[in-house]
């Protein structure tokens, strides 16, 4: 139906209402068919009826019909078809040993695996396409935090990096202002940066906000006990954890605040115009957003540790639910 919509095919209504067998072993009834659509396979066109299907796993399937008029021998051991073209010419269509399909096992067959003591997880998946959004279009949900009266602007130089960690450093610096989170500045403000390795081996950059810091009001909004937590997985049987990419990059600064968060670096002094993780009090202000986001389902089926987020369900079937109502939350927040 999409492939129909998206190239305007001509749609013609069938003489009779057909009954069609589907792939997922269903029958569907068809009162609709783009008639002699041009089919090109390997440099060769063939025309086909195509019947109209309510479903989009496939753009097109070529069924029997299609496949006894043109003679089609399927040969899995080669993993090849051949098929007779309108002039008589026999064509041969080569399998794609880069495009191989998943291995996929029966629900049966899981349900053994996992009694015999396997690993197994389950995931949700969404099939939904991505949007890149601007900077501009991300709803501002946090104001930076006041200063003590009377604060001058701080600026610190820049320290001193290895030659392998000024590489990185540039890499970074590109990532951010591809992706609109930073660019220059000309503020009077300025911290400087350094590396923490992370446990994966890789650089998180670390803006050495310290100084800013201690001038910046605390922001006192509570962050939940750990213990406290626990308590509510009390009788669960099934969990999931999603630990959420970037949050804070998720939170836009407001604009009369930016000029607070330059920090400066061996190519140039840049800005953020999103919550920098190095702010003191950028973990309060990303609980409190977790804790509007979520709050129908806190304690319910879900606990939040600022970006750290744990669904858990008393049985496989209601957590399936329970993690398509949160993944859902997320996208649409």
């Amino acid at each position: 139906m999409k492939l129909v919509s998206s190239i305007n095919m001509p749609i013609e209504s069938t003489e009779f209402v057909i009954r069609v067998s589907n792939p997922l072993g269903k029958c569907v009834l068809v009162d609709k068919v783009c008639k002699d659509c041009p089919l090109r396979i390997r440099g060769h066109y063939s025309p086909a009826n195509l019947m109209l299907l309510s479903f989009d796993e496939f753009d097109v399937i070529l069924g029997m019909d299609w496949l006894t008029t043109h003679d089609v021998i399927v040969n899995c051991g080669r993993k090849n078809i051949e098929l007779k073209c309108e002039n008589g010419d026999i064509l041969r269509v080569e399998s794609d040993e880069h495009d191989k399909l998943p291995i996929v096992i029966s629900h049966m067959s899981t349900r053994k695996y996992v009694r015999k003591g396997y690993e197994a997880y389950l995931v949700f998946v969404m099939n939904a396409k991505e949007t890149e959004l601007r900077i501009e279009s991300v709803p501002i949900v946090c104001e930076y935090p006041d200063l003590a009266p009377g604060t001058t602007p701080i600026s610190i130089a820049p320290y001193r990096m290895a030659p392998t960690k000024l590489k990185e450093l540039k890499a970074q610096l590109q990532e951010l202002t591809n992706k609109g989170f930073a660019r220059p500045s000309y503020s009077p403000w300025g911290a400087p940066v350094l590396f923490v390795k992370k446990k994966d081996g890789s650089m998180r950059l670390y803006i050495d906000y310290r100084q800013l810091n201690r001038v910046t009001i605390k922001n006192k909004y509570p962050l939940p006990r750990i213990y406290d937590l626990f308590d509510q997985l009390k009788g669960a049987a099934v969990s999931s954890k999603i630990d959420l990419r970037s949050g804070y990059y998720q939170l836009r600064v407001k604009d009369a605040d930016v000029p607070k968060t330059p920090f400066r670096t061996r190519y140039g002094h840049y800005e953020f115009l999103v919550m920098p993780f190095d702010s003191i009090n950028a973990p309060a202000f990303f609980m409190d957003l977790m804790n509007r986001i979520f709050r129908p389902y806190l304690d319910k089926f879900i606990v939040v540790f600022i970006d750290d987020i744990l669904i858990y369900s008393h049985e496989e079937n209601e957590h399936a639910e329970h993690l398509r109502t949160i993944l859902q939350t997320l996208r649409d927040k």
